[in-house]
């Protein structure tokens, strides 16, 4: 899957892919957050808003009519690009709520999703919508079979008690995931906003709920939910959705992921990285709990880098599952260097796992343990031997063809309309070799300045620094 971003923020013009693990890194203000949020606000959007639309209207008097359609979906399979075509247009006019700006900074922006291969439908899908004890309304898909069957019980044809809408939404939603559930993974984003988000968690809580209460004192012509998303509107939808995803902590805490009931060695790794374990006790307060202590330490009394993977912790505890997009922008935020390479890791594991990963970094640190597990990923004898010495875990070993990296920078590219190429922000691939690794030149460039520098110092004065 392809990416292009114009006039967005500080990226005149961008094109990026989805590997198995992306990663963008460059400079402070250079675009990498621009493209991160454009891409979760339109997977969000996609998963949470968008609907496929019914081609046939008499397809649903049909339905009405006799209780059962069969949808063809060869059709929409022919205008799968148009119904890509027309959700980025939409997507595009949600940009200010994604970013929380002013409308007018979008007016030029452009935002496109190419799809690499070809659709293919999902083998088997099946949906049963019910009330009470009762089934209204099944949709369902056989293996084998290019129809969506639409079923409306004789019961629910004689009282119409779901509207004709809802069922055309339903339809909607069934067609999308039948046609595109192979092409977009759901995501989950870490915002660099996440440590405050951790930290001040009983408090939104209570200014939320005591935002409501006083709401429902006031005149009854107010409506408490269009005041309380304005106020959320304040704030960029990826960080409203760390806010939200700290608040329901307790609710969250209460499921298993796919890597609790089929990979707890994964989240074991991630106990050994933060020293301890989180936990959510039944009056929803929250504490970490350090490695081999009875202490319990709320999230106040706990180190930054506690704080800073809490909801990466939580996600992967009881949310997580094959498919998904785990984005983290700046995983290294009050991590040692050596928890910098750890959590290199874990993100190499959790890609061999089945789970996307996306990620910003202003870290060599990242970078370069990730060379070290590529250029590892060899069938060679003295690598297996550093392999067995250094004590690396042969299942954070990754392909270099799963990865793409890109560099946050200046470079001459050719704008629409324009024969010549001008200088511009936009992202520009970084080469990765399997035996060399990335060429992350952003960090190199400035590592080499510091060693000149340190050349120089110790050796200005002609290499005499025993003069005595």
């Amino acid at each position: 899957m392809k990416i292009r971003i114009e006039n967005l923020g500080v990226l005149k013009q961008a094109e990026f892919s989805l590997g198995d693990m992306t990663i963008i890194c460059g400079g402070n203000n250079t675009g990498k957050t621009y493209a991160t949020y454009a891409l979760f606000g339109f997977l969000s959007f996609w998963r949470d808003e968008y609907l496929v639309s019914v081609k046939n209207d008499g397809e649903l008097d049909q339905l009405f009519a006799e209780g059962v359609v069969h949808i063809d979906l060869s059709k929409y399979i022919l205008d799968s690009k148009k119904i890509l075509s027309e959700a980025c247009k939409k997507y595009e006019r949600k940009l200010p709520l994604v970013f929380a700006a002013p409308k007018e900074r979008f007016t030029d922006t452009k935002f496109k999703i190419i799809l690499d291969e070809d659709i293919h439908l999902l083998e088997q899908y099946e949906q049963r919508i019910r009330t009470a004890s009762t089934e209204r309304l099944s949709l369902t898909k056989s293996e084998d079979s290019n129809e969506l069957v639409v079923t409306l019980l004789e019961y629910e044809r004689k009282n119409i008690l779901i509207p004709r809408e809802i069922v055309e939404q339903f339809i909607g939603n069934a067609l999308k995931e039948v046609l595109f559930g192979n092409c977009f993974p759901s995501p989950y984003i870490s915002s660099a906003e996440r440590t405050g988000a951790a930290i001040f968690r009983k408090e939104l809580n209570f200014k939320r709920n005591r935002l409501l209460e006083e709401m429902s004192r006031a005149d009854k012509k107010i409506n408490p939910m269009e005041i309380l998303f304005k106020v959320y509107n304040d704030y960029p939808l990826p960080v409203k959705n760390n806010v939200n995803f700290m608040r329901d902590l307790g609710t969250i805490s209460k499921n298993s992921s796919a890597l609790e009931d089929e990979r707890p060695d994964l989240l074991s790794d991630f106990a050994d990285i933060i020293g301890g374990k989180y936990t959510v006790t039944q009056n929803d307060e929250l504490y970490f709990i350090p490695k081999g202590k009875r202490v319990k330490l709320s999230v106040d009394e706990s180190s930054s880098s506690i704080r800073s993977l809490l909801d990466i912790g939580f996600y992967l505890r009881h949310v997580a599952k094959r498919g998904d997009l785990l984005m983290v922008d700046e995983p290294e935020l009050n991590l040692h260097p050596e928890n910098q390479r750890r959590i290199t890791w874990l993100f190499a594991r959790l890609v061999n796992f089945g789970i996307k990963v996306f990620l910003t970094t202003h870290s060599d640190y990242i970078i370069k343990e990730l060379n070290t597990l590529i250029m590892l990923n060899q069938d060679k004898p003295h690598l297996k031997q550093i392999i067995q010495k250094e004590d690396y875990n042969p299942e954070a070993l990754i392909s270099s063809d799963k990865i793409k990296v890109y560099i946050a920078e200046k470079a001459l590219i050719k704008l629409a309309g324009n024969k010549r190429r001008t200088p511009c922000q936009t992202l520009v691939p970084a080469d990765i070799d399997s035996e060399l690794g990335i060429e992350a030149r952003s960090f190199d460039e400035t590592i080499e300045k510091m060693n000149s520098i340190q050349e120089e110092i110790i050796w200005s004065d002609g290499g005499n620094c025993n003069d005595e």
